[in-house]
């Protein structure tokens, strides 16, 4: 179900020349070679030789925030069956109590100057966890060179939110060759293909008519987007859909799954109307959901009919990895999509750099004092 919207609307969708003068970064070019990006993830990757002594440890956590800390997310549900350690994503300045000597710490910040991810790996180096470094430099890259870490260099240059294949990649790659997990290479190798066709339908110069991100950007054009997963692979999935809409679009976007959402958000659409009416969902959907979440999805279709309409977008290709980036891959799209609508260059993130800005000249003060 897709709300009306002008011609003209559509008519930008498929004018190439002023989206392109909106995106003078080249955004858009980043997100369609993401399957290349993956590709040079796998090679960079595959040379990377770690001490046998990080393998058999107790727990596995991985550290980061926004472009860099969805990384850990994503491999975390990739292999959240497999893994028979607990897994956990950290998004803060600290590390859980249970981090120790028995721990494996994945450090994840692409620029290297993470502030609050810094400071993880300074906890993690206290309580003598083992560490892996995945980074383009920065400080991060310093320390651990000087402490002898094993660190994985990946290229620089670009928004953190773009570097997904470059973050998450190291990570899978390496728990496979320490013996956590069954090697992933060649799932990845899949996924890395099935992106590059879906590249081909999704990318500017295929018109709206025909294109699902495009269509999907018009109808959340003036409305806030939901976009609902269920556990497993689209609860990820919709977490990257929010915070591409975020950062790309500069809109409210926010997420939730299923069958939690039956336990508490539902209520909301059943007593608000006018409010609904400001809303579009979106439902991520995979061939491996439940079931029951399944029949869930349908009664709770019923009881939205008021929002401003319900989009589904399902899952392609064989393996979890393949399924799960075909569904981040449409939505890094449908974002850019959705700011080009906005008339926004999707590149800034005026309002980040202006709380860096405002916390760094806070700690300069303080470290007068």
């Amino acid at each position: 179900m897709m709300q009306h919207v002008e011609p003209e609307l559509q008519l930008l969708l498929d004018d190439i020349d002023k989206m392109s003068r909106l995106d003078p970064g080249g955004i858009l070019n980043l997100v369609a070679g993401f399957s290349g990006q993956l590709q040079e993830a796998l090679r960079i990757s595959a040379n990377v030789r770690l001490p046998e002594d990080l393998g058999g440890l107790r727990n596995i956590v991985t550290a980061g925030l926004g472009g860099s800390g969805i990384s850990g997310d994503v491999v975390r549900e990739l292999i959240s069956h497999e893994v028979k350690v607990p897994m956990t994503a950290v998004r803060g300045y600290d590390l859980p109590a249970f981090v120790s000597r028995e721990s494996l710490v994945f450090i994840s910040s692409y620029s290297g100057n993470t502030e609050e991810t810094l400071s993880a790996y300074e906890v993690a180096r206290k309580r003598g966890a083992r560490v892996i470094c995945v980074t383009s430099g920065g400080r991060l890259l310093e320390a651990a060179t000087s402490d002898d870490v094993p660190v994985v260099v990946v290229p620089g240059g670009l928004p953190p939110r773009c570097a997904l294949a470059y973050l998450a990649t190291p990570i899978l790659v390496s728990l496979g060759s320490l013996g956590y997990i069954e090697d992933r290479r060649g799932a990845l190798e899949e996924a890395a293909q099935l992106i590059e066709d879906i590249t081909t339908v999704v990318h500017v110069e295929a018109p709206a008519s025909v294109n699902q991100a495009k269509r999907m950007a018009l109808a959340m054009y003036g409305k806030v987007p939901l976009i609902y997963g269920s556990s497993g692979i689209t609860s990820v999935a919709a977490l990257r859909w929010k915070t591409q809409i975020n950062e790309n679009s500069k809109a409210h976007a926010f997420w939730n799954v299923f069958p939690e959402l039956n336990h508490n958000e539902v209520v909301g659409w059943t007593a608000r109307p006018d409010i609904s009416r400001g809303m579009h969902v979106v439902l991520l959907r995979d061939k491996e959901d439940d079931k029951r979440v399944e029949r869930r999805m349908e009664i709770t279709k019923e009881l939205m009919a008021e929002a401003s309409g319900v989009s589904e977008v399902f899952s392609h290709g064989k393996t979890k990895e393949a399924r799960l980036l075909s569904l981040i891959h449409i939505g890094d799209f449908v974002s850019l999509y959705l700011a080009f609508l906005y008339n926004q260059d999707p590149e800034p993130i005026k309002a980040i750099d202006y709380l860096k800005d405002r916390l760094a000249k806070k700690n300069d003060n303080d470290r007068t004092i």
